[in-house]
């Protein structure tokens, strides 16, 4: 299937404008073996003409058969390209940014091409309970790659310290993996197998009954 670029996309927007659009699929938490709860979720990656998508994923736990039994959680953040912020860009706060953009051009956002042929990318995320994590990556063509910088947890969160997560587009469709480190037993630094999905792009707005 043709990625389809909006016409009003600002220009560095370009490399992540195949994750635009609502996405909805089922999953399985944990390593998704035999005994691994199952989950519909939906996704939607949108922009309002700035240099960053807005993100929102709602998910609900299900039955085996997809059954929705009840909400699991919602999460929302921000996903830009990495680069250094100028007189043209917006904030803090409430400073608005220059009506041109930081970056005018796809020769401005070529420049931005690590040594890997990728573009580095910085994703905020928030969660209910008091977490919010910080994330640095590279997305190169339909693939994302991100690990956290900084995992951000109020005074009564649960424990939670690191994640990474991937992102591929496959056959028109969005895989994800999220491995988690919550200070208990895992895997390499921690990290143990925590969800993952399979996401069809939607084509109207209707919500799970």
């Amino acid at each position: 299937m043709p990625i389809e670029i909006p016409t009003d996309l600002t220009p560095e927007l370009v490399p992540l404008s195949w994750l635009i659009g609502e996405w909805e699929g089922s999953g399985r938490l944990g390593s998704g073996d035999e005994d691994s709860e199952h989950f519909l979720q939906r996704v939607s990656f949108t922009h309002n003409g700035l240099p960053y998508l807005q993100y929102r994923a709602e998910s609900w736990v299900t039955a085996d058969d997809g059954t929705v039994l009840r909400p699991l959680t919602v999460e929302t953040g921000f996903w830009a390209l990495e680069r250094k912020q100028g007189d043209a860009d917006g904030g803090p706060g409430l400073m608005p940014a220059d009506i041109v953009p930081a970056l005018k051009s796809a020769e401005d956002v070529e420049a931005l091409r690590n040594d890997t042929g990728g573009f580095d990318v910085s994703v905020s995320i928030s969660h209910p309970g008091g977490i919010s994590e910080l994330y640095y990556g590279q997305i190169k063509g339909p693939q994302i790659q991100l690990s956290t910088d900084m995992v951000m947890r109020g005074s009564h969160s649960k424990e939670y310290t690191a994640a990474t997560r991937i992102f591929g587009l496959v056959d028109g469709s969005l895989l994800w993996r999220w491995d988690v480190a919550t200070g208990g037993e895992g895997t390499g630094k921690g990290l143990a197998a925590h969800a993952s999905a399979f996401l069809k792009r939607l084509r109207s707005d209707s919500a799970p009954e």
